[in-house]
């Protein structure tokens, strides 16, 4: 790439920014020329870490960090750095990460790292800096600052290992310093008070984003947070297909630092396994699903609405429904409610809803923008029925629903509605009905709170949606169908004499259901 040109373009247009991020010709800045020696110096960190580039070295090098993360699990990273003494941020960030990463003498790490940081984000460089950076690279790369030979890949790993603990101090401490000392959704932190509001890039080549002209080496600043004015969808951990490979582990980080309680309930959506949630229609299913060990029981609406004789989606199930949860509640399970979309347009009757359900025992409740007519609610009512029942029910799950997918319409919106929703306060989101491995992925690398996906057959795995980012998998319906359609087959199958199907509970097993089935609730 030649050198950089006095030409700077401008962009605050959010469509504008997510093409200049998805463009492999806009490079960060390079840094300078390695002018101190290998291992030792902060400008060699600054040359081998890996970067938002292209080229081979830096699909080695990401390849490096991607893998060393893939060895974390953000929900043990959250539980940690909340265990950790108060203090400073930063070093509790990076000794957080370095226990972890089994990096010994963990505290020392976090203080050479908070010396390295100044000058690798652009700060004079000292001696003292130089002299972290080798006492970090031995420390990482036993032996490999030492070797006579020269251990090149070593010290590249080295470089990485440093860089992702060097990266994470600052940009988590900065996220969580912008979150401030109040319960304001990250989500919602990320877009209105962004840590990193402008990205600056460089051409290294020519390209073109919205019709301009970019010279190679021309420079490329992104406003963010003029764009995030104009859309939910916050860009501060960059885009696909160029997401932050650490973004969870820092949204994760972030969280555990605020330390704002978890419920029994929520803690299994931040778990290393998605929560997969079987869904009942009445007392004696969601107590057998719970006496099998299933750690909470979903309500399927469609259940209870079909139950009843009733049309589901129609809000003419919320006497039923709250019938059903205050059922439950004598039981010791977990259970979250499908309560449609709350019953009504009007904030305040959901927030009335919401805090009865939750006084009947319910741990999370299922709110979604499919109205009784078949259309979209508009997202702005949607957010404030969620916003309204945190107020009420603080303590209540919040699953907020899009069925852009479910009815096959305003499925661009999707990621933006699920934006608004989660900052509006909702603890997950659910998008039903999508099925698409990359729809799927595209989402976790926006979303900030755990996207939930409901199970089908012929859709991916529990293991793939797992490996998806997926945090919670719904049964939906499919229990109730499958229950219906087995008692039709055994009824079929004893009138025509055939044989019948697998040998149904006892009499004295489903009598013994109408007892609380095994479970916790608490909070942390």
């Amino acid at each position: 790439m030649t050198n950089t040109t006095d030409t700077t373009h401008e962009f605050d247009r959010y469509a504008d920014i997510r093409a200049a991020l998805a463009d492999p010709a806009l490079v960060p800045e390079p840094p300078a020329a390695a002018t101190g020696p290998a291992g030792a110096s902060v400008a060699w960190l600054r040359a081998t870490v890996a970067r938002f580039g292209s080229g081979e070295p830096h699909r080695r090098r990401r390849a490096l960090v991607e893998a060393e993360l893939a060895r974390l699990e953000p929900a043990a990273l959250r539980q940690a750095v909340a265990a950790e003494p108060g203090g400073d941020i930063r070093t509790r960030v990076v000794r957080t990460l370095a226990e972890a990463m089994g990096i010994p003498e963990p505290d020392a790490v976090a203080k050479a790292v908070t010396v390295v940081s100044g000058p690798y984000f652009g700060a004079p460089a000292d001696e003292a800096a130089d002299e972290a950076v080798a006492w970090l690279v031995a420390r990482t790369a036993p032996g490999a600052a030492t070797d006579e030979a020269g251990d090149d890949a070593g010290m590249e790993a080295a470089a990485n290992r440093i860089g992702l603990l060097v990266q994470a101090c600052d940009a988590t401490a900065a996220l969580v310093e912008a979150a401030g000392t109040g319960d304001v959704p990250l989500a919602r932190v990320l877009r209105e008070n962004p840590p990193l509001r402008t990205m600056r890039r460089v051409a290294a080549h020519a390209t073109e984003v919205a019709g301009r002209r970019i010279a190679e080496g021309d420079a490329v600043v992104l406003d963010l947070a003029a764009a995030h004015r104009t859309h939910p969808v916050p860009l501060a951990f960059g885009a696909p297909p160029r997401v932050c490979p650490g973004r969870a582990h820092a949204l994760a980080l972030a969280d555990g630092l605020r330390r704002r309680p978890l419920t029994a309930f929520a803690r299994l959506h931040h778990q290393s396994a998605p929560l997969l949630l079987p869904n009942a229609w009445d007392h004696a299913s969601a107590a057998a699903l719970a006496a099998q060990g299933f750690p909470a029981i979903g309500t399927t609406s469609l259940g209870v609405a079909a139950a009843a004789g009733l049309p589901d989606g129609a809000a003419a199930t919320a006497e039923a429904t709250l019938a059903l949860a205050r059922r439950l509640g004598q039981g010791s399970f977990l259970f979250s409610v499908d309560a449609e979309g709350g019953f009504s347009d009007d904030p305040r009757d959901v927030a009335e809803l919401a805090r009865s359900l939750h006084a009947a025992g319910a741990a999370g409740i299922n709110l979604e923008d499919h109205r009784p007519d078949g259309t979209l609610a508009p997202a702005e009512l949607h957010a404030a029925k969620i916003a309204a029942v945190k107020a009420a029910a603080p303590a209540l799950f919040v699953n907020a629903r899009t069925d852009t997918h479910w009815l096959g319409r305003q499925e661009d919106e999707t990621a933006a509605r699920l934006a608004v929703y989660e900052q509006a306060g909702a603890d997950g989101v659910f998008v039903p009905g999508l099925s698409d491995p990359d729809g799927i992925g595209a989402l976790t690398a926006t979303l900030t709170v755990p996207l939930n996906i409901l199970y089908t057959p012929t859709g991916p795995t529990l293991a793939d949606l797992a490996g998806l980012g997926v945090r919670r998998v719904s049964l939906g319906s499919l229990l109730y169908r499958s229950a219906l359609t087995a008692a039709v087959a055994t009824a079929t199958a004893i009138r025509d004499g055939r044989p019948t199907g697998p040998t149904p509970l006892s009499y004295a097993e489903a009598q013994a259901l109408s007892a609380s089935a095994p479970g916790t609730r608490g909070t942390e």
